[in-house]
């Protein structure tokens, strides 16, 4: 089956669906974006993620291109016509077409979305969580404002490549201070040998993750101690077990980090269990 995507208003099949050449998110990754999970074809966490969506179009002064129920019913729609069950929507808004120029358009133009879905391999992303995945730590180098969804990524592109050059999943950035701040798509976390779970505060140098948010939930629910503190790859190479969190991936266990072992070098209990429940506290629709 052919997948479609939407774009600026229509319905089109992804072999003819495209957009100019002078869109400014072409021109100069001038835009935002959001990826949802679908499971058993309903969007996980769409109201969380459409708030974040808003608040990155309002620090990049974009416009809303439609209002938020209408947006909504593009997303559901664009869902139902790639008949995906388990898998992934992705939503990206740029500031829209207009001739080059670094400062933005003089005379408003209307904001581009973009709206494709596909489906994922379930049994796959089980078995790649059965084992683990290993992760390595680089030299943060991105621009300050990673609070923002931008679809500015190449820093995050070429940590992801060096990841899998090494044979490991994902990239851990660590600031100028030996912090670990997060991964090239992902939020990180550790869990100390006592069974406190540590993850930077999302205040400053990462972005704030929706499957983060849900998971300060559930850690709440299940009276398992969250710290919101900057940590070291040391203190994660000591660590009893580690995850990263995201909208594709929920809980994914990591049981190396820079080739070393973490902990018992497969998946650890509290890891397992927030993945397994962790889709009790996330909302549906």
């Amino acid at each position: 089956m052919s997948r479609i995507a939407y774009v600026n208003g229509q319905y089109r099949d992804m072999r003819d669906a495209g957009v100019n050449i002078e869109d400014r998110g072409y021109q100069f990754s001038d835009g935002v974006y959001e990826v949802c999970e679908i499971r058993g074809g309903k969007i996980v966490d769409m109201p969380r993620h459409l708030a974040r969506l808003q608040r990155s179009l309002h620090e990049l002064r974009i416009a809303m291109p439609m209002p938020q129920a209408a947006l909504e019913v593009v997303i559901h729609e664009t869902v139902r016509r790639n008949r995906v069950t388990y898998g992934i929507v992705y939503l990206q808004i740029t500031r829209g077409v207009a001739r080059r120029d670094h400062a933005f358009p003089t005379k408003p133009v209307k904001p581009a979305v973009v709206v494709t879905a596909r489906g994922l391999n379930y049994q796959k992303n089980q078995e790649t969580a059965a084992r683990g995945i290993g992760v390595i730590t680089i030299p943060e180098n991105r621009w300050p404002r990673v609070d923002i969804k931008s679809v500015s990524l190449l820093p995050n592109v070429l940590a992801k490549q060096q990841a899998r050059d090494n044979g490991a999943y994902e990239a851990w950035f660590v600031d100028g201070e030996g912090h670990v701040t997060e991964g090239s798509s992902s939020n990180a976390w550790i869990v100390t040998k006592d069974g406190r779970v540590v993850t930077r505060s999302a205040e400053s140098g990462i972005l704030a993750g929706v499957t983060r948010a849900v998971l300060t939930e559930l850690l709440a629910a299940l009276q398992i101690r969250l710290e919101e503190r900057p940590f070291t790859p040391a203190e994660a190479y000591e660590a009893a077990e580690a995850f990263v969190t995201a909208s594709s991936q929920i809980v994914m266990p990591v049981v190396r980090i820079d080739g070393r072992p973490i902990g018992t070098g497969t998946p650890g209990a509290i890891t397992t269990r927030l993945r397994e429940e962790f889709h009790r506290f996330s909302n549906f629709s």
